[in-house]
């Protein structure tokens, strides 16, 4: 008889334990144990040993198969185990090393493969059945034409177990949905209909839960030099660009701008690089939501600014309709203060409306759907690809599902409470995506397209670049120990498999996205590896952590407007402001909403924590090592140099960073 030392991790999430009999089959290459019965009881962050018998080796440990059954006294209950990993120590002395992470329900078997082996030498047709059942779980539907495929799961219980939320996020998640009109004091408003009497009534009102970004916002969201910051480090730093030549239907003149400029003309700082233009041109004939039985309205903007000598951003003139006429004025800062204030609100609407659905929606959720879904269908557990990847996956198909039913179904939160909700959504999302490049998901390059190379006081690039860096080398230095040569590349028709499923279903075989349908060289896949971290991280941390900060005070941010744009200067007044604001009531689940999505759970990972331990060779295991050590890093230096800003950004302090899109 030979005995083969088992240890069974219970994971640490809340009720990852259970009193359920538990069952352990060992599988090798010559023969198979029988089923042993564990007898202590799995409790939560518990590792339990227990010897195998068995009459002689079984040669090369491959699998591990579980199994669990009621407890006999508690039969009634379906008492769910955890089940984090399993390690073996062999009579030979080896160490075998088989990652579960996942969810076993009472009379439930599932099986596991050897994970610290060579890729390769796992048999071709034991992946292929791994697949058989991933495909079955893991189905491709369709939200809407147009629209990148999402999950088939018309609910969270529909979704595999080992997908979805741990109990604490679960319950947390909850609980703030469910409270958060209470924890900001603003019960009893959501059913008010009425309009804002004055903006001393809104502060009064939202008093509790204010951040120090939201209280510095307040005070400072009328003035312009604030209003250009935000292009840059707000939540939407996506949307400006440098201009070298005004756009045919933006015609500005030398004589309206010449107050907001220097000692040089509009063609000389433009020549300079000192001008840059956001263009809301895809609100552009986009139906307006109907409010509270009230026509609600949409702007589709272009809006000039300067790079000043002081390093200022500032807004020189704004136009809110895409086609010029004299019913489109264009409003200057020389304007009367609420022609201007007026002016510039449309924009930061317009801009709401382009954050939660393009930079937001689109570009992190939705594609990290995709990615996911991919991962989870054409990669088996033993890949390198899905061992790198699934972590940053963690959560994210029931946050996706929760966002559907709970924003953008027809009893959401933004389909209910933004001008952009109701039909506007969907026309709005089919030209975002019909605009979506590979390009411009890699920040380097977006960057340098937009011209933002060298515009100073710039955080988010700075802080994004590095961090893609950091991420790039990673990966290189991962991926360099599994494909040594572009031939190891080629030949993986699982990693084939798995980006043409992404070009398909996430980009609609749409080849002028520049997304490839397949890939030929080691530096492509770096890259595309890259980017899906660099996204489902990086970038929503960037468009996502800040949204309580910049749209709690809704003036700033702005989820609906009453009132048309204006047609003439010298009408506005503070009360046609306040009635262009959208009622209380409005308002109110607008900031609710917002707060929601910027509250993380206490079972946050963050980016360079793998919690969940998927590779066992050395390589992989120093170069995660080495991976948070350069985030750490970063992280102090990004604390030092907000020390001296005025406005901190922290948004892509490493720190603040969530590894996948849970939230």
């Amino acid at each position: 008889m030979v005995n083969y030392k088992v240890e069974l991790h219970t994971g640490n999430m809340l009720h990852a334990g259970t009193y359920n009999s538990i069952y352990i089959q060992l599988s090798g290459t010559k023969g198979e144990s029988d089923w042993t019965y564990i007898k202590e009881t799995a409790c939560q962050d518990s590792v339990i040993e227990h010897q195998v018998a068995c009459p002689s080796s079984l040669g090369l440990l491959e699998f591990v198969a579980l199994e669990t059954k009621p407890y006999a006294l508690l039969a009634y209950i379906n008492d769910n185990w955890f089940c984090s990993k399993v390690v073996v120590t062999t009579p030979e002395g080896s160490t075998r090393h088989f990652p579960c992470y996942n969810w076993l329900s009472g009379s439930e078997r599932l099986v596991y493969r050897e994970a610290s082996g060579q890729y390769d030498g796992i048999r071709l047709y034991e992946r292929e059945e791994e697949l058989k059942i991933r495909h079955q779980a893991y189905q491709w539907s369709i939200y809407a034409d147009g629209l990148p495929n999402i999950i088939k799961a018309d609910s969270v219980s529909d979704l595999p177990d080992e997908v979805r939320f741990s109990f604490t996020k679960d319950s947390e998640f909850k609980f703030t949905f469910l409270n958060a009109m209470v924890e900001l004091n603003l019960q009893g408003l959501s059913t008010n209909k009425e309009q804002w009497k004055n903006l001393e009534e809104l502060s009064h009102v939202f008093n509790c839960r204010k951040t120090k970004v939201y209280e510095y916002i307040e005070k400072n969201w009328k003035k312009d030099e604030f209003f250009g910051y935000q292009f840059l480090n707000g939540i939407n730093p996506m949307m400006i660009n440098r201009c070298t030549k005004l756009p045919d239907n933006f015609p500005v003149t030398e004589d309206m701008v010449k107050a907001s400029l220097s000692e040089k003309s509009l063609e000389e700082e433009m020549q300079d690089g000192n001008i840059f233009l956001v263009d809301y041109k895809h609100l552009q004939g986009v139906t307006a939501n109907v409010i509270n039985g009230k026509q609600h309205y949409l702007a589709a903007p272009l809006c000039l600014l300067y790079m000043t000598p002081e390093e200022k951003l500032m807004p020189i003139a704004i136009q809110l309709k895409q086609e010029p006429s004299e019913e489109n004025p264009i409003f200057l800062p020389t304007d009367s203060e609420y022609d201007w204030l007026l002016a510039k609100t449309f924009v930061r609407n317009a801009d709401f409306s382009e954050h939660e659905l393009n930079s937001h929606l689109l570009r992190t959720h939705l594609l990290a759907e995709v990615f996911a879904v991919s991962t989870l269908r054409n990669l088996p557990m033993v890949h390198p690809i899905y061992k790198l990847l699934i972590s940053h996956f963690r959560y994210t198909l029931q946050i996706n599902i929760m966002a559907r039913k709970s924003l953008i179904s027809k009893t959401g939160a933004i389909t209910l409470n933004a001008s952009i909700g109701g039909p506007g959504m969907l026309e709005y999302l089919k030209k975002a995506v019909a605009e979506l490049t590979y390009s411009s998901l890699c920040i380097p390059e977006d960057i340098t397209a937009r011209g933002m190379d060298d515009i100073p006081n710039f955080y988010y690039r700075d802080d994004g670049l590095k961090l893609w860096d950091i991420i790039h080398r990673f990966v290189r230095s991962v991926i360099g120990r599994y494909y040594t040569s572009d031939s190891d590349v080629q030949k993986d028709s699982e990693l084939q498999n798995w980006i043409k499923d992404i070009f398909f279903n996430g980009f609609l075989s749409n080849a002028s996205t520049g997304i490839p349908n397949s890939f030929s060289l080691v530096t492509e896949l770096v890259k595309f590896l890259t980017m899906v971290i660099f996204t489902v991280s990086v970038q929503h941390a960037a468009v996502n952590n800040g949204q309580f900060d910049f749209g709690g005070w809704m003036p700033n941010f702005p989820t609906a407007l009453q009132l048309p744009p204006p047609t003439t200067k010298g009408q506005c007044t503070e009360k046609t402001m306040l009635q262009t604001f959208p009622d209380i009531n409005t308002t109110a689940k607008g900031i609710a909403t917002v707060y929601l999505l910027s509250k993380p759970s206490s079972d946050i990972v963050l980016l360079g924590d793998y919690k969940e331990k998927h590779f066992f060779e050395k390589l992989p295991i120093q170069k995660i090592k080495d991976f948070k050590h350069e985030l750490k890093v970063f992280s102090a230096e990004i604390k030092v140099r907000n020390e001296r800003l005025e406005l901190p950004y922290t948004y892509l302090e490493p720190q603040n960073i969530e590894t996948s899109v849970a939230l």
